[in-house]
């Protein structure tokens, strides 16, 4: 059933919604919806209801709410990912399958050895672009909420944005070629649900010993992700299905 999102929460909305911007077209001429079908809508807060198509006008879509859903398919922990800017589209392929796979946000960030460097006027149009690719991607695989993405920071900005997570690790891949396997499974086992998880990616070619240092000094914890080197568009997915089995499919 086709799932859109809305900028009212569950409070404001109780039996009635309507949705506007882009939606709306896709709702009536790509889908060709008519009166009487049912869609489901999610709120801000997080909330899901099982709707019913009542009026369609030009600019908006009224819904009269059948049900309001149960169901989470959140996380238990808010795990973002931030990735130092990479080649290519692979930042894109790490928005959409890390929606897929839960990440509640996403910070891309300058690295030391990202070849990519975006100024103010490239990296507002792409985070246009790839806030897009995270409202389709939240609307395929039923999420409840659209996870956030940011404008592309400095390393500093990152450093500084970390101070406000749980529990903060970073993907270094000398660690695993020395045999680190232990760091992050000890971090998601003291987490708790409702906590958050800051995990940082370098690009292609990795992150530079200095970065790991302040890292470090930030009071992250350097992991290894198994014995196999994964590439850059590929360890964001590892860890996020590794959380998912430990706080879901392990349970």
């Amino acid at each position: 059933m086709q799932r859109y999102f809305i900028e009212e929460t569950k409070e404001n909305s109780p039996s009635r919604i309507t949705i506007t911007g882009d939606d709306v077209h896709h709702i009536s001429r790509v889908m060709r919806m008519k009166p009487g079908n049912e869609i489901v809508c999610c709120t801000a807060d997080g909330f899901s209801a099982l709707c019913e198509i009542a009026e369609l006008h030009e600019d908006a879509v009224v819904c009269s709410v059948l049900e309001w859903q149960d169901a989470d398919n959140e996380l238990p922990v808010k795990v973002t990912i931030a990735s130092g800017l990479p080649k290519g589209d692979k930042l894109e392929w790490i928005f959409q399958k890390g929606t897929e796979l839960g990440a509640s946000s996403f910070i891309p960030f300058n690295a030391a050895r990202s070849v990519v460097k975006l100024d103010e006027k490239k990296a507002g149009k792409k985070a246009d672009r790839w806030r897009k690719i995270v409202k389709e991607a939240s609307e395929q695989s039923y999420r409840n909420v659209i996870p956030d993405v940011s404008e592309p920071q400095s390393f500093k900005e990152l450093l500084r944005h970390s101070e406000s997570y749980d529990y903060k690790i970073a993907a270094y891949e000398e660690s695993a070629k020395t045999g680190e396997m232990s760091n992050l499974a000890k971090v998601l086992q003291s987490c708790s649900p409702g906590q958050s998880v800051l995990a940082v990616f370098g690009p292609e070619g990795g992150l530079t010993k200095e970065e790991t240092e302040q890292l470090t000094a930030a009071g992250f914890n350097l992991c290894g992700l198994g014995p196999r080197i994964l590439r850059t568009e590929t360890a964001p997915l590892y860890l996020l299905s590794a959380v998912s089995y430990h706080f879901e499919l392990s349970r």
